[in-house]
């Protein structure tokens, strides 16, 4: 029987068990390495939000004691509060302006941002001065935006002095929610040009230079290389904004006011539910805003591949 003995110069592949071994010194290495940021996660987001799933089963009652003659407040756990939430007649109006918030400012961003970063992209003297200028609406504070566009729409302001009319942009009807759409757009759609702007930094000079020589259109180069390859960036703008405007609050409530049906939304709700003093009905609407923000999205990042941790626009199998 002959032996065969090894080659020189090779060593021995690694035992299973030691590679075992190593990959849990490794696991363990990163759970030590992360634990302090779970925990300050957990403290900072884990807590308040399990506090407040528990406080909108929570329901209280008012009662006269017939002893003391007093009125007490007595709690008890139960549906209570989403049931008034999903009974009142005060949810589907909140729920609509804050779905036709998202709807119209995210639409009316997306053409206005992708637009200013095609012309931030081109070079001409002043480039720098004109990004830094773009950059001015967005980091502009929103309650004083909202003074700000409070003032121009004002019923002698400079809105109504242009349009030739006398319109009370800050009471009921659809002026009242044009006014925020128009402000919101303004204010954010920066936001995603500057995103888009980094999309377009990053492709490559040649593939314009081809698409001149092969004769293609301006319009055709723009549909077939420009928007799919800053595609990624532009639906993580997207994305960040439509979460965004979905809990808007401040916006609303500096620039038309509160109590107003026509801008009221679901934050704005909770609030006045707080307000009140409602603390039960308060987190039952918050519940429901949560809710419906992770349902959206989860159906976003579904749909159209949102590239969150930087691994492509869609899950590769």
């Amino acid at each position: 029987m002959s032996v065969i003995a090894p080659t020189p110069g090779r060593t021995a592949p690694a035992s299973r068990p030691q590679r075992t071994s190593r990959r849990a010194g490794t696991g363990r290495l990163a759970a030590a390495l992360l634990s302090p940021t779970l925990l300050v996660l957990a403290l900072v987001i884990g807590y308040p939000v399990v506090a407040a799933v528990r406080l909108s089963f929570q329901v209280s009652t008012e009662g006269l004691d017939p002893s003391t003659g007093f009125v007490t407040t007595t709690s008890q756990y139960g549906t209570g509060n989403y049931a008034n939430v999903f009974t009142d007649d005060r949810l589907l109006r909140p729920w609509w302006n804050t779905t036709s918030f998202a709807l119209a400012s995210v639409a009316l961003e997306v053409l206005i941002g992708v637009s200013m970063a095609l012309v931030m992209h081109r070079a001409f003297r002043g480039r720098a001065l004109v990004r830094a200028a773009v950059l001015v609406p967005w980091a502009i504070p929103t309650a004083i935006s909202g003074m700000l566009w409070k003032w121009i729409f004002n019923s002698q302001g400079v809105a109504n002095d242009i349009l030739g009319t006398q319109i009370l942009w800050s009471s009921e009807g659809f002026h009242a929610w044009l006014s925020v759409v128009i402000a919101d757009t303004w204010k954010t759609a920066p936001f995603i040009g500057l995103l888009v702007l980094a999309g377009l930094q990053i492709i490559p000079g040649e593939l314009y230079e081809a698409a001149r020589v092969d004769g293609a259109s301006s319009w055709r180069v723009f549909w077939r290389i420009t928007l799919p390859l800053v595609r990624p960036a532009l639906v993580v703008a997207v994305l960040f904004r439509l979460l965004d405007v979905l809990r808007m609050f401040d916006l609303p409530y500096v620039l038309v006011g509160p109590h107003k049906h026509s801008v009221e939304t679901l934050s704005m709700v909770a609030f006045n539910e707080m307000s009140n003093l409602r603390f039960g009905s308060a987190a039952a609407y918050a519940a429901v805003l949560f809710a419906y923000i992770a349902v959206v999205a989860l159906a976003f990042v579904k749909l159209f591949g949102a590239d969150l941790l930087g691994r492509g626009t869609r899950s590769e199998p």
